[in-house]
């Protein structure tokens, strides 16, 4: 029975994967392999619902799929009533910092935080305005006043960094709601995402002497995973993509500090001591494995985060803080290729534009041509099958056949393609 895939999810996914980037909704009608993977990362998620923590690197090859697999795993977190941010890093955001590099990640974390119910981003103040009103219904209930039961529900906060300041911004946030003073609710929202650049700025707009600075942004991470719970949420995930960019810095002490923040966020993790906040963060392996740039640079985490040694020939061990992806093989490939097709026709079998032999021969014609290059870089292989699946569609009666000898993805004499694919393709590097 065919099951009907909503034009927008359809749209999503075509639109995407023809543009040469990766989906952010409708992964799944896509998805392929991966499935103990998944499950490894479903526990992570179930733990910080239970009110755990979580740490995880998802290691592949530049376009081993950390870009789809982390898309996924947030859409997962987020059917789990887990709050979810992301960020790639670049030059001008990491994870520690002296000059706002590290404020600026976090910005960027707020601005991108998401909900179920507001999947794309900007949920920060439907977040803050979940809590304030379960505040004035549990007000109403009690005869007491709503700033009274805001500040008898975040009293637990007070223990962490920034936590006085922090209830404070809360109640003026409720303030603006009550008076109707959207100036009051905007500044409050900017504190809360960490876009006061001065102490001085905070004070004058809100009353607080503290702001998210580069020193405080992992303590602001753990009291909003916290908030995230008193809110009616599960917790927070965090996903942070490109994290090769601290490989590339070219100063060690840079690279070090960041470093050492991560090992105080996989402590944590470990130790159970930040509540309800998981972590996952996508890098290459010379990213992780590199001894004199990477994070086998720090021998405090290459200890901690060192292969199973009984995990060789076929055996894999899911457990470990280290996630590697590994190619997905030729057979895998064929079923993407056929989910796209699937995708194509909206969930209806009926529609299909290419029979079976037709995918098994775009695919043969495809390897021929450009040889190895079709596994390494098949963004262009994908995007070139969308395209013959488009011109079938506008052009009824056209034999498939003679469109695939005709299809053009040029390659040089020694069989590498010519067509510039960029390296962080998440969906390139499948291998025969």
């Amino acid at each position: 029975m065919n099951v009907a895939i909503r034009p927008k999810d359809r749209d999503a996914v075509i639109q995407s994967l023809r543009a040469g980037v990766v989906p952010r909704t409708g992964q799944h009608l896509i998805q392929v392999a991966r499935g103990r993977e998944i499950e490894a990362m479903v526990a992570d998620i179930d733990r910080v619902a239970d009110g755990g923590s979580s740490f995880r690197f998802i290691i592949g090859e530049y376009g081993a799929g950390k870009t789809f697999f982390l898309n996924l795993i947030r859409a997962i977190a987020m059917e789990r009533k887990l709050v979810v941010a992301n960020a790639d890093l670049n030059p001008d955001r990491r994870l520690h910092a002296s000059g706002g590099q590290a404020r600026s990640l976090y910005a960027e974390l707020m601005r991108n935080l998401a909900t179920r119910t507001k999947p794309e981003g900007g949920a920060l103040s439907g977040v803050v305005e979940k809590f304030i009103a379960s505040a004035k219904s549990e007000a109403k209930a009690q005869s007491l006043s709503t700033e009274q039961v805001i500040r008898s529900k975040l009293e637990q906060l007070t223990e962490l960094v920034n936590g006085y300041d922090f209830a404070d911004v809360i109640a003026a946030y409720c303030r603006g709601v009550d008076e109707g003073n959207e100036q009051l609710k905007s500044d409050a929202v900017r504190w809360l995402r960490g876009e006061f650049a001065t102490r001085t700025d905070a004070r004058a707009a809100l009353g607080v002497r503290t702001i998210v600075d580069d020193a405080s942004i992992y303590d602001q991470l753990k009291l909003m995973a916290r908030f995230m719970r008193l809110a009616g949420y599960a917790g927070l995930f965090v996903c942070l993509d490109e994290m090769v960019n601290l490989y590339k810095l070219a100063n060690a002490q840079a690279r070090n500090s960041n470093y050492e923040q991560i090992l105080r966020m996989l402590n944590d993790s470990l130790q159970g001591t930040a509540v309800g906040l998981g972590f996952v963060l996508g890098g290459t392996p010379e990213f992780l494995m590199h001894t004199s740039r990477g994070i086998y640079s720090y021998s405090a985490l290459q200890s901690r985060l060192a292969q199973n040694t009984f995990a060789t020939n076929e055996l894999v061990d899911f457990s470990g803080p280290v996630l590697s992806l590994s190619s997905l093989t030729v057979e895998d490939f064929y079923l993407l290729l056929g989910k796209i097709r699937h995708v194509y026709a909206a969930g209806d079998t009926t529609r299909y534009l290419l029979p079976d032999p037709a995918i098994a021969s775009f695919m043969e014609h495809c390897a021929n041509r450009i040889g190895d290059s079709f596994f390494r870089t098949p963004r262009t292989t994908i995007t070139s099958f969308i395209n013959l699946l488009a011109i079938l569609e506008q052009n009824p009666g056209t034999d498939w056949k003679s469109l695939i000898g005709e299809i053009r993805v040029e390659a040089d004499e020694g069989g590498k393609s010519d067509v510039t694919v960029d390296p962080e393709d998440e969906l390139a590097s499948f291998k025969l």
